[in-house]
């Protein structure tokens, strides 16, 4: 169904978020639109929303599984509105948000759906997963001159890190069990990055409730929701794989005559499966086997 705005669906089609959990996509372009939703839906969201420009087309498969939000995603702060407005209508459901052309892999994702996980993740007293930002790219730019192609996507297989997230409110000094990760194009292409948007870690995945906030750096105003763990034991993560970055290095004037490849020497082809994902560490099962 399609929706002239976001409060048009809240006072047509609000008991869609009755039940979760809910997945949120922003499509920016027109870039793998259709593969994205029909990703989420696959891994078992109970009801997906995309937020998309009227002039943006959807496929005919897609249309009726799927509820369309008229909105901007490019304007300043779009996002975290959109996900706040949801969050205060849908307490205690699970939510999910992404861009187009950004797909969401957990362990054993291809086996269990995104609600069995859910349900563990929840046992365990956690009501926030990390999710990190694996930036995909076209292997070859020429074929490919906006970075996506899935037959050909290639992920990098090393250069991640991360560095203590500092505390202002506490003299800088680390904040607990809070990191800020780093690694993949973000990281190679650093001098085309603002600083404050070379983070590669997002909670993506997170249980709403009364009074919570989404910021505009992918953090809530609850900082036991910005943890990667909880306390006692390592807990689930999950990866978005995306091709955000490489869309953006190829777009801006700025950078992309400075790249005619984005293949390295640590480049692999990525396989489409959460194992691989596993394997090179960028997403962790915690006690969930």
């Amino acid at each position: 169904m399609h929706y002239n705005s976001l409060t048009d669906f809240f006072l047509k089609s609000r008991s869609v978020l009755n039940k979760g959990p809910i997945a949120m996509v922003f499509a920016e372009d027109e870039a793998e639109i259709d593969t994205s939703l029909r990703h989420l839906l696959n891994s078992g969201f109970m009801a997906v929303l995309v937020f998309m420009p009227d002039e943006f087309a959807l496929a005919e498969d897609v249309i009726p599984m799927v509820h369309r939000i008229t909105y901007n995603p490019l304007e300043q702060d779009a996002l975290s509105t959109a996900v706040n407005q949801v969050i205060d209508v849908t307490p205690n459901q699970w939510l999910f948000y992404c861009y187009n052309a950004e797909y969401l892999f957990y362990p054993f994702c291809e086996t269990r759906t995104i609600g069995e996980m859910l349900a563990f993740h929840t046992e365990e007293r956690r009501f926030s997963m990390l999710t990190y930002v694996v930036d995909l790219y076209a292997d070859n730019l020429q074929r490919h001159p906006n970075a996506v192609s899935l037959d050909t996507a290639h992920l990098d297989k090393s250069g991640y890190y991360a560095l203590a997230r500092p505390d202002p409110g506490n003299h800088n000094h680390p904040k607990e069990r809070q990191l800020d990760f780093y690694g993949g194009l973000r990281w190679r292409y650093e001098e085309h990055i603002p600083a404050k948007r070379r983070k590669i870690d997002r909670i993506s995945l997170f249980r709403a409730k009364p009074g919570l906030k989404l910021r505009e750096d992918h953090s809530f105003n609850d900082e036991e929701y910005n943890t990667y763990a909880c306390p006692w034991h390592n807990n689930l993560t999950a990866a978005i794989c995306s091709f955000r970055t490489a869309k953006a290095l190829k777009r801006n004037p700025g950078s992309t005559y400075d790249i005619d490849s984005f293949r390295w020497h640590n480049s692999t082809p990525f396989e489409w499966h959460s194992r691989q994902l596993l394997d090179l560490g960028l997403m962790e099962p915690g006690q969930w086997f």
